[in-house]
């Protein structure tokens, strides 16, 4: 299974994130939701902490690239295997310094991914 960091998450169940994070579970992928506001998406809370995680394998990007900048560091501390920039938070800065720590990237959609099989 890939631990997910979900930078963006969402109690809104009209948002990408908030469905992202669902299927995740549903996939039984570990998952740690990020927003900028506490909640909980059934039963997975939604933190607004950074805290220091260790096997990181993705982070999804629900934050459009201006908001993405406060969290370079803590994405980067993370070292994820991969970055998946979802539609809207294509960040060519970001996906630069992911490249020269080794970072894979990829714009993608999450959903479509998990289910097509391909996550």
């Amino acid at each position: 299974m890939k631990k997910t960091v979900v930078l963006g998450a969402s109690e809104n169940p009209d948002r990408y994130s908030y469905l992202a994070v669902n299927l995740l579970n549903r996939h039984e992928h570990p998952v740690v939701a990020i927003g900028r506001k506490a909640g909980a998406i059934n039963g997975i809370p939604i933190i607004t902490e950074h805290p220091a995680e260790q096997g990181v394998d993705t982070v999804t990007l629900y934050l459009n690239p201006t908001a993405q900048k406060e969290y370079y560091n803590y994405i980067l501390s993370l070292n994820p295997k991969r970055i998946i920039f979802n539609p809207g938070t294509e960040n060519d800065e970001l996906a630069a310094l992911a490249g020269s720590k080794g970072i894979n990237t990829m714009e993608a959609c999450t959903l479509v991914l998990l289910n097509t099989g391909q996550y």
